[in-house]
This record gives C-alpha cells, sequence and structure tokens, in this order.
C-alpha cells in the first residue's frame, strides 16, 4: 500500500477542457480545475465565490452597454436600446435621449470618447456625437467635417472606373452636370462632389448619367474631365465603419462601399480630411491591398495603429504618422467577426479581440525580440467555455477580463502576465447575459430575465443575483423593493443569516421571523472540482484502485462549506464557530479544514471530491492537500 500526497497550492490554470483529461504533464493540468463556476480566480491563486448582482433598473430593451467616463468624478453608464440611449450615474437614471439605431444596428455601433463627445458609427447610420454638458444634459448630433470657404474638408473617392468623364454645363451657379455612364442615384441629392477639384453640390438626379447641383467653387471649365470624385460617405456610399484616435488624429476605418480602406484627419485637426500637399500634419488615405479580404472591422490605438480586418491584423507605424513615412504590414491572419462588433480592449499593453470563427479570445502582442506582433489564443485549454462572444470588457483593479458568450453565460478570465496566470471560470445567472461594461470600477451587467431585460451590477456586498438589499430600525417581517422579481420565489439573507425563500407578491416578500437587515434575490451555486489525480509524474495512474484517506482545504473568510469527497454532497460544519443563533450573522472561518474520506474507488475522469453550494455565504478557497492511498 502506498500513501500518496497531492497538493494542489492554486487555480491558476483555471477550468480546463475535457480534452485535457489525459494530459497531467502539463504545468497547466496541475494548476487547473475540472469546473470553476460562479468563481474568480484571484491573480493569487485562490478562488472565491463571485459577488452577487445588485439590480439597477429595467431596461427598455435588448441592447448595449456602455461606459462613458469623463474624469473621476463625471462617470457614466449608457445603454443604448433600439432608437434610445438611457444615461445613468451612480446607479440612477440622469438622462436620456432618442438616438437613429435599431436594436439589430445596436450590436454593430463602434465609438470613441474625446472629453465630454462619444463618438459613435455605424455604417448604415450617418455617425453621430454625443456631447454632455451637465449630469443631466445630453445632447446628440450628426458630425460636422471642417468648412473652409464653403469647401468641406471631408474624405472623397471616385467610385466609378477611372475613364467615367463628367461634363459640367457652366462653371458656376445652377448647373448640370451630365456622366459618360451611370453615376447618379435619387441618393445624391445633398451629396458634395469635386469636380477637377473644385466643389459642387447635388441639389437633384434627373437620371443616372444626369444630376443638376450648385457650384460652391468656380469650375475650371466645361468640358469632360476624368478628374472627379464625390464624397466618400454618405446615404448612398455608407458611413464610416469603425472608428478611434491616434496621434492626435482621428482615424476613419473601413465604410460600407469602402472596407478596407483608412482615412487619417489632419493632426490636431480631428475633422479636417483635407490631403493636400502630403505635408507631415496633412491628413492621410490609403487602402489596405493583399491577397485576401480586409474588410475593416475595427482600428485601435495601442503601441502601434492597430487594424483589425476580417481577414488579418495589420499595424501601422510612423513616430510620428505623416504621409510621408507611414508603414502597413500585416501581422497575423486570424480575422474579426463580420456579424457583430465586439470591441477590443488593452489589457498590460496588449489588445484582447475575438477572432472571425468565435472559438477562442486573442491576444495582440508586440514581440520586442521579433519586431511584430503575435495572437496567442488565451483559450487553448478552455476552448468549451468559449461560444461566439458578443462583449467584453476589463476590469482593471480584479485582473479580470469578462467576455459575454453568445450561449449567455459569461466567461471570467484572470489575466496577470507577469506571473504566467491565464485563468477562465465561468458566470451563469438566472437568464442571459446580454452586454458588459465596466464603469468607474464598477462591472455593469446587461441580463435577459424571462421578457424583462434588467441592468445590474457586481456588488460585493451581496451574496444574490439581480438582488436588493435593504435595513430598517425597527426589525419587521414586511420588505418591498422587488417589483421586478413579481411572482418569483428568492433566497433571502436576513440579519447576515440564510432564511427560508420568500415569494415575492405586490413587489414585497414577507419573511418568517423580524429583522433588521434583508437582501434578496435569485440563488446561484458555484461549483469548484478539480482535475482527476495523477499519481506521479511517470504514472498517470488511470485504472489504479485508490483509496482517499482525507481532504485538507486551506480557507479564507468563508462561512459555509458544503463538500462532495465520495458519499454525497455534505455541509462540512466549522466546530470553533460556535452554534449559528437566528439573530446573529453567519461568522467566517479562517484556516484550514480536515476531512476524512472513505472507500475505494478506481482513478478515472472523476474528481476524488467536489464543492457544489447555492447558500448566499462567503467561500474563498486557497488550496486543497488530498491524501491517498493506492495498491503498489
Amino acid at each position: 500500500m502506498v500513501h500518496i500526497n497531492i497538493d494542489k497550492s492554486n487555480f491558476t490554470g483555471g477550468e480546463i477542457s475535457p480534452r485535457l483529461l489525459g494530459r497531467g504533464d502539463l504545468r497547466t493540468y496541475a494548476n487547473g480545475a475540472g469546473k470553476l463556476r460562479n468563481v474568480f480566480i484571484h491573480p493569487t491563486g485562490g478562488v472565491t465565490r463571485r459577488p452577487g448582482l445588485r439590480y439597477v433598473d429595467t431596461a427598455r430593451g435588448a441592447g448595449r452597454l456602455v461606459a462613458f467616463e469623463f474624469n473621476t468624478e463625471q462617470v457614466y453608464l449608457l445603454l443604448f436600446t433600439d432608437e434610445h440611449v438611457d444615461v445613468y450615474k451612480d446607479g440612477e437614471q440622469v438622462a436620456d435621449f432618442a438616438t437613429p439605431w435599431t436594436e439589430a444596428q445596436v450590436a454593430e455601433i463602434k465609438w470613441v470618447q474625446s472629453a465630454d463627445t462619444l463618438f459613435v458609427v455605424h455604417s448604415d447610420v450617418e455617425p453621430r456625437k454625443i456631447t454632455r454638458t451637465s449630469h443631466t444634459s445630453w445632447a446628440i448630433d450628426t458630425w460636422s467635417f471642417l468648412d473652409e470657404d464653403d469647401r468641406i474638408q471631408q474624405p472623397h473617392h471616385k467610385f466609378a472606373t477611372e475613364d467615367v468623364t463628367l461634363t459640367p454645363s457652366s462653371t458656376s451657379g445652377s448647373i448640370t452636370l451630365t456622366a459618360s455612364a451611370d453615376v447618379f442615384d435619387a441618393d445624391h441629392v445633398g451629396v458634395r462632389m469635386r469636380v477637377s477639384n473644385k466643389e459642387v453640390e447635388i441639389t437633384a438626379v434627373g437620371s443616372a448619367t444626369s444630376a443638376s447641383a450648385t457650384v460652391k467653387e468656380t469650375l475650371s471649365g466645361t468640358a469632360a474631365t476624368k478628374d472627379w470624385e464625390e464624397q466618400a460617405f454618405s446615404t448612398y456610399r455608407g458611413w464610416p465603419a469603425s472608428v478611434c484616435f491616434h496621434q492626435d488624429r482621428l482615424v476613419i476605418g473601413g465604410s460600407r462601399d469602402l472596407p478596407n480602406r483608412l482615412w487619417i484627419s489632419k493632426s490636431a485637426d480631428l475633422f479636417n480630411f483635407d490631403l493636400g500637399e502630403g505635408l507631415d500634419d496633412e491628413a492621410i488615405e490609403f487602402a489596405i491591398l493583399s491577397d485576401q479580404v480586409n474588410a475593416i472591422r475595427a482600428v485601435f490605438s495601442g503601441r502601434h495603429l492597430q487594424v483589425f480586418t476580417s481577414g488579418a491584423e495589420w499595424m501601422v507605424t510612423g513616430e510620428p504618422l505623416t504621409p510621408g513615412n507611414l508603414q502597413l504590414k500585416r501581422q497575423t491572419r486570424i480575422g474579426s467577426p463580420v456579424d457583430r462588433a465586439v470591441p477590443p480592449r488593452d489589457v498590460d499593453g496588449a489588445t484582447i479581440f475575438v477572432p472571425r470563427d468565435g472559438s477562442g479570445i486573442r491576444e495582440f502582442l508586440f514581440a520586442d525580440v521579433e519586431q511584430a506582433y503575435q495572437a496567442t489564443d488565451l483559450a487553448t485549454t478552455a476552448q468549451h467555455l468559449i461560444d461566439a462572444p458578443v462583449d467584453q470588457d476589463y476590469d482593471n483593479a480584479g485582473r479580470y477580463l469578462h467576455v459575454v458568450m453568445g450561449d449567455g453565460s459569461l466567461g471570467t478570465l484572470t489575466v496577470y502576465r507577469a506571473e504566467k496566470v491565464n485563468a477562465w471560470s465561468v458566470q451563469t445567472t438566472d437568464g442571459a447575459f446580454l452586454s458588459v461594461a465596466v464603469v468607474g470600477g464598477d462591472t455593469y451587467l446587461l441580463i435577459k430575465r424571462d421578457d424583462d431585460v434588467l441592468i445590474e451590477r457586481f456588488d460585493a456586498t451581496l451574496s444574490t443575483d439581480s438582488g436588493v438589499s435593504n435595513t430598517s430600525e425597527t426589525a419587521t417581517v414586511n420588505w418591498d423593493g422587488f417589483d421586478h422579481l413579481e411572482g418569483r420565489s428568492l433566497s433571502v439573507l436576513a440579519d447576515g443569516a440564510p432564511r427560508d425563500d420568500a415569494t415575492v407578491a405586490s413587489g414585497a416578500i414577507t419573511l418568517a421571523y423580524e429583522a433588521s437587515a434583508v437582501q434578496a434575490g435569485f440563488a446561484f451555486e458555484h461549483i469548484v472540482e478539480p482535475m482527476p489525480p495523477i499519481l506521479s509524474g511517470s504514472n498517470s495512474g488511470l485504472g489504479t484502485k485508490v483509496r482517499p484517506l482525507s481532504v485538507t482545504m486551506r480557507l479564507q473568510d468563508t462561512a459555509s462549506l458544503v463538500l462532495d469527497v465520495g458519499r454525497g454532497y455534505r455541509e462540512v460544519p466549522f466546530q470553533s464557530l460556535g452554534p449559528s443563533l437566528l439573530d446573529q450573522p453567519v461568522a467566517t472561518f479562517t484556516g484550514d479544514k480536515t476531512v476524512r474520506a472513505l472507500g475505494w474507488r478506481t482513478v478515472g475522469p472523476e474528481p476524488m471530491w467536489s464543492i457544489r453550494q447555492d447558500v448566499p455565504l462567503a467561500f474563498t478557497l486557497l488550496s486543497v492537500a488530498t491524501k491517498i492511498s493506492a495498491n503498489g
């Protein structure tokens, strides 16, 4: 008989795919787990039952959460829904206004903030800027490119073939433009065109080859010319698809009809796209041309200007960026989704993006040795958790990257590159996660629960979801504030101790006993299960008969532990805490707890122990030591 000690000092490998059950030789296997559900993994290695979700408000419908942070005091949450935005500050709605984006279009909007203005684009909608003038006063307006002497300095492009000509009927006033091939459409009304670099504005369209126009700059002649172009963005040609700021310039990446083109504004003059003579501070324009489709899906300002397209990732270099020294280089060939917009996020200098096939999470990171970017998959060992991500944001304080999956779950990746921590866990709730935004250190989530869509946020003082907490100077059994959960059965914590579930009636719950402080909401179950044991470095032990002797868990600030060591799930008593009185909160335990285990079993894909509990009490596990005996 051989006695074996299996020490698990951390969970920094996160939840591991079942496909790795045979890879006990990997470091990730030793540091990983079979299941980590509704827990957060600390960068230091332990796991904690995740915070509950505090109810904030009932949304108008499905949509997207966007952070708006002007400074440390002026921090807001914007909720984009069908043709509407609601503004929240500190969990309270402070403003709302109409917008042009439908619910379907909200899934593909891109945005960037500058001071008190948010610039929002979608390839089918004229771009808008949302401006905050006070906590309760917000305005929305269309973009305005620089207008110099009736010449609008916006991007232009000739969409027709090179040999198509335009013939103006006169050089000033109201004129007729005649094209040598089909050019005009009814949606060209209001569009600016440049004929031999002089501007005219279309006022009416008579046919595909004829249009009326007003001359804005006196034309040089009336001869047919190939030297003409129209404004790049319009109702007819589509609008900007993505946007960012880089080196004090506004960068526009792609449009509906020019999906692979980049426009970079004049330095320090964000809405001036005059190419001029190519001087260092003037605007820049170029197309991304290669052997594959390169529809631009996102532009991001990192160490370099990063361009994420449908087929590859690129970097634009130049220090500083000028028309004369710009260089465009393809880096990797991963691609980004074309059916939704998942904003890239900066995590410790790396840009996190979702690949086109939606099967992973990529880290776009510059390697100094190779002087090039790499796109490592951060979910290689946890592919089973990734399901077509639809949104993501990063909580810098906890080092948590929250990723909303297409199946309604929330993947949480703990990232600490210096210590090689790359650990996934999964958060679930009674409903489906739709969107996430980190605002002023708080993580807000948009959640569909039955027929309602709710705004909620992680709150370390809560232990339930969609929860509400309240206090009363006089102990009582009646508690209101639960209108959003009408008819639902809720888990209850009263005066710090679990009570019987209560059902919401007329927006209120009734307790069996009086209490001075109550919190109630949906219960959620957290799960911690290790990988199957590896008996030694050279022997996996598969098929070996073993007998677990004991499991010792090092706990911190833990109030409840429900553990299965082979005899079913049982609550582990903390005898040092003494009896739990009804009117006193449950005390927490910090230290080592050893549980005896009995019975022989065969080493296989099942774990030696498992934790599952939905009791709304604190739980933190730092490490585990398992003693087993095996037939030698």
